[in-house]
């Protein structure tokens, strides 16, 4: 029989996991309004520098680099000595690097600042999932990351509006400073942070070749739109980094990249197969503006325009939560993905048409999929490892999946230009079914336990 107090225990677990879920899902927000708002300012701020719109762009192209490669490194020292110093740290470094890129005199030290920034930034998504699966479990801990996935993808599809809006009034500049409004959030969660940790020393060796070699891969998959050098160079540093990390787990199994992670199938094949909602999102992210943007739409507009996938984003969670708790976190993924295809395809039609309906259509689709398939890599993630590795475990499925979404803004910039966008987009379609194959072993075991 249940007591009162423990029914009272449990009412007061889950308002926490309420705030909590709200106040990371916002911080994940912001650091993912450090692309979504800053695409609109490209166009100021390479006037103002002095530099093409190719090298502006690199100013997202660095900060998402960053923001992928310094996942893995958070979750591990979130291991060793708890979440709370690391998520300070990445928040105040993401405060630093905004200042410095709205201040910066010159394209150099913007691009710096953009790098810091960047790294900072990449505290929050690996940190916000370990935070609620440290602290909840169960049907609550299901909610709380449906309420953290949806409003980070809401507060990111407001990204574009609210940055047109501050570019026309204060500038660019301003733009750049937005991430800065992270660092009034971290007095409202403070106390709700856990500070345990292993205790263990951090494997520096493994950090520093685990980051190159993620590197590589990011910029490999970018090279597409940022040419031969950077092909080169991120060929380079995955044909020497592959094997560098297979010598340092060998080394030290229980280092940086712990082996009960990387040979973890469920993790593997989750976080891959997971990818493919990320790609489908960035590249929505892309597609949408740079059609209407040809239309001859303006950037506040086109930021009007992503509202109702804004709107879809709260409302996700009441969906996804229940959701993950009556099929599981496995087969979320699998109809993620199906739906992440789905929107490509009706975003493929849209961009055929140059219709702003089907396009917002596509882009509401691709939002479900990402609020749903954030939420549910994270719960299977969290239940397949120890908890001594969750930090890492999950520090590793966020980088995958923050390179999904590379791979996914870099077929977009490659193929849109040669091809076109319906090309573009009806290729990347094709990404979340080959991620259902990945994930089939998984979802047949789990087939026959039932």
């Amino acid at each position: 029989m249940t007591s009162a107090h423990d029914t009272s225990a449990t009412t007061a677990d889950a308002d926490d996991s309420r705030r909590v879920s709200l106040l990371l899902g916002l911080l994940f927000g912001l650091a993912g309004m450090g692309s979504s708002s800053a695409a609109v300012a490209l166009a100021m701020l390479g006037d103002d520098l002095g530099v093409s719109a190719g090298l502006a762009a690199w100013t997202i192209s660095l900060y998402v680099l960053m923001l992928a490669v310094t996942t893995a490194l958070y979750g591990r020292i979130s291991d060793l000595v708890g979440v709370r110093g690391p998520l300070l740290a990445g928040l105040v470094l993401m405060s630093i690097g905004a200042l410095v890129a709205a201040v910066a005199p010159t394209f150099e030290l913007l691009l710096g600042a953009r790098m810091v920034q960047g790294a900072g930034a990449a505290a929050v998504p690996t940190l916000g999932v370990t935070i609620l699966s440290a602290k909840y479990s169960g049907e609550v801990r299901g909610l709380a990351f449906g309420r953290l996935a949806g409003v980070a993808a809401a507060v990111s599809c407001l990204g574009p509006l609210i940055g047109g809006l501050v570019e026309a009034a204060y500038g660019w500049r301003a733009v750049m400073a937005l991430p800065i409004l992270g660092a009034l959030v971290v007095p409202l969660l403070w106390r709700a942070l856990p500070t345990g940790g292993s205790g263990a020393r951090l494997d520096v060796v493994g950090a520093v070749v685990v980051a190159l070699t993620a590197a590589g891969m990011v910029l490999l998959v970018q090279s597409p739109s940022a040419g031969l050098l950077v092909a080169a160079i991120g060929a380079a540093l995955l044909v020497l980094g592959v094997p560098a990390v297979r010598a340092t787990v060998r080394r030290r199994p229980d280092g940086f990249l712990p082996v009960e992670v990387i040979r973890n199938a469920t993790v593997v094949r989750s976080a891959v197969a997971a990818s493919s909602v990320p790609a489908s999102w960035f590249a929505m992210l892309i597609a949408l503006p740079a059609v209407l943007l040809g239309e001859g739409w303006q950037a506040w507009q086109v930021g009007l325009a992503m509202v109702p996938s804004a709107v879809v984003a709260l409302l996700v969670p009441q969906v996804t939560g229940p959701l993950l708790n009556r099929i599981g976190p496995s087969r979320a993924l699998a109809v993620s993905a199906l739906v992440a295809s789905a929107a490509l395809l009706v975003a493929t039609a849209g961009a055929g048409w140059s219709s702003a309906a089907v396009l917002v259509a596509g882009i509401i689709l691709v939002t479900f999929a990402f609020g749903l398939g954030q939420p549910a890599l994270s719960a299977v993630v969290g239940d397949a490892v120890h908890q001594d590795v969750r930090g890492v475990a999950l520090g590793v499925s966020t980088l995958l999946f923050l390179i999904g979404g590379s791979v996914g803004s870099a077929v977009v910039a490659g193929i849109s230009g040669p091809l076109g966008m319906p090309a573009a987009l009806l290729v990347l379609a094709v990404l979340p079914l080959l991620g259902l194959l990945v994930l089939a072993p998984t979802l047949r075991a789990e087939a026959v336990a039932d």
